[in-house]
C-alpha cells in the first residue's frame, strides 16, 4: 500500500508544472526582555539576514541544518562560511549525512580551515541502544554569541520563495541558549581531529525565552512536554502550525480535552505536503480529531513547513520538533519557549494571515471521502512509529 501510493503520489508530481509562491511577508521586530527578536515567515529575507551576520562574524560561526542543498542558495552559504574561514573566524559546521544523500560529494567538501562534522548516514547499534537512534534535525546559527537563528528553514532555493514556514532571529542573551546547545552537541558527537568547543555557562536565567532540546544520546526530550503543558494551561486558543501533524494518545487528547473546555484549537497543516506517507497517516487521526472539537485547516498551493504554536496569547514555541513521533521522541531537535504576549501577538498575527490561504475541513466534509482513501489510512495507521 505504501509502494502504491508513494508511486501515484509520484505520478502526480510528474504531470504538475506549475509552481506557487509562499507568501512574501516582511519580517516582524520586538523586543523580549533583554532581547531583540526577529520573526520570519519568507525563505529570502531570512537568508538575507542569516549571510549578513555570517560576513560580519569576527570571531566563530556555529551553524547546523538539516538538509542543505547544493543548489545556488546553498553555494551562497557555502562560500560565505569559507570567506569567514579565511578572514579567521572559526566555522563549525554540522549536516545530517542521511538527509543529504542525494547533495553532491564535491559540494560537502570543505577546505581545512572549516570544522565540518557530517551526523553519519548510518547509525550503528541504532536497533538495540536507544541513545543511537535519531537524526539531527535541527536548523541552527550561531554568530559570534551576539547573533542566533533557529526554526525550521533548511537551506536551498526551493525554501528561499515557495515553502512557508518560520524563523526567528535572535539577538542578546538569550543567544546562550542556542549556542549551548550547539557546544553540547558538538563535543559529544564530533569526530576524531575535530576540537572541542569552549562550554561556558551563563548568568542568564530569564525565562522569557528559553531553549528545549531533544537528546536522543541522553534520552531526554523536553519538547513533547512544552506542548503538553502549555495544551493543559490553555483556557482561551491554543493555534497550531504544522508540516506533519501525527499526535500521540496524549497530544491527541490534551487537544480534544482543550476543546470540550471551550478553548479554540486550531491546526494548519498542508494540504499536501513533500511526505505523501506522513500524509495518509496524519489523516487518519482527522475524524477523531474533528468530533472532539480540533479545528483543521488545509493550507493550499505551497507548502507549509513551520513548527510553531501560540497559546491564550501568552505563550509561543517556534522551533525544529514536528508534532510526530520522530521529533518528539526520536530527532535532535531544538525549540524555543517564548513567554511574551508581544511575541504572542506577532504569532497570533501569522497564524491569521496564513488561514487567509487555507480551507477549513469540516467532520461533514471528511466523512465523505472515498474508500479508498480510508482503506489507504486504515492501512497505513501502524506506521505511525516511523514517522
Amino acid at each position: 500500500m505504501a509502494a502504491g501510493v508513494i508511486g501515484v503520489d509520484a505520478i502526480r508530481k510528474s504531470r504538475t508544472t506549475e509552481m506557487h509562491q509562499a507568501p512574501d511577508t516582511p519580517p516582524r521586530e520586538l523586543e523580549v526582555s533583554t532581547n531583540h527578536l526577529t520573526t520570519y515567515t519568507y525563505g529570502a529575507h531570512v537568508y538575507d539576514a542569516m549571510l549578513t551576520a555570517i560576513n560580519e562574524a569576527t570571531d566563530y560561526i556555529y551553524f547546523a541544518s538539516y538538509i542543505w542543498k547544493g543548489d545556488e542558495v546553498g553555494q551562497q552559504f557555502k562560500d560565505a562560511f569559507i570567506e569567514a574561514a579565511n578572514r579567521g573566524v572559526t566555522v563549525c559546521l554540522v549536516f545530517d549525512g542521511f538527509a543529504n544523500l542525494v547533495v553532491p560529494k564535491e559540494f560537502k567538501t570543505f577546505p581545512d580551515n572549516v570544522e565540518v562534522l557530517q551526523f553519519p548516514t548510518v547509525r550503528y547499534f541504532a536497533f538495540v541502544d536507544v541513545r543511537r537512534t535519531g537524526r539531527d534535525h535541527r536548523k541552527m546559527l550561531i554568530v559570534d554569541g551576539d547573533v542566533g537563528f533557529v526554526g525550521g528553514y533548511n537551506i536551498g532555493s526551493l525554501y528561499a520563495t515557495q515553502w512557508r514556514d518560520t524563523h526567528v532571529r535572535l539577538q542578546g542573551e538569550a543567544v546562550w541558549e542556542l549556542e549551548n546547545t550547539f557546544v553540547d552537541f558538538w563535543n559529544r558527537h564530533k569526530r576524531r581531529g575535530l576540537a572541542d568547543l569552549p562550554d561556558s555557562g551563563t548568568p542568564s536565567w530569564d525565562p522569557a525565552i528559553r531553549a528545549a532540546r531533544n537528546e536522543p544520546s541522553r534520552i531526554v526530550y523536553p519538547v513533547r512536554g512544552l506542548y503538553l503543558e502549555a495544551i493543559d494551561r490553555a483556557t482561551e486558543s491554543i493555534w497550531i502550525t504544522q508540516a506533519y501533524f501525527i499526535p500521540d494518545r496524549e497530544i491527541q487528547e490534551g487537544l480534544m480535552s482543550a476543546a470540550a473546555r471551550g478553548v479554540d484549537v486550531r491546526v494548519i497543516l498542508p494540504q499536501r505536503s513533500n511526505h505523501v506517507i506522513a500524509d495518509v497517516v496524519s489523516r487518519s487521526y482527522f475524524a477523531t480529531l474533528l468530533a472532539g472539537g480540533v479545528r483543521l485547516f488545509m493550507y493550499q498551493d505551497a507548502m507549509v513547513h513551520a513548527k510553531t504554536a501560540t497559546v491564550d496569547g501568552k505563550w509561543t514555541t517556534v522551533g525544529t520538533a514536528n508534532i510526530d513521533r520522530l521529533s518528539l521522541t526520536g530527532n535532535y531537535e531544538v525549540n524555543l519557549q517564548i513567554l511574551d504576549r508581544e511575541q504572542a501577538g506577532v504569532m497570533q498575527d501569522i497564524f491569521r494571515h496564513d488561514l487567509i490561504n487555507c480551507e477549513e475541513l469540516t467532520l461533514k466534509m471528511w466523512e465523505e471521502r472515498t474508500l479508498v482513501h480510508r482503506g489507504a489510512e486504515f492501512m497505513l495507521k501502524p506506521l505511525h512509529p516511523l514517522l
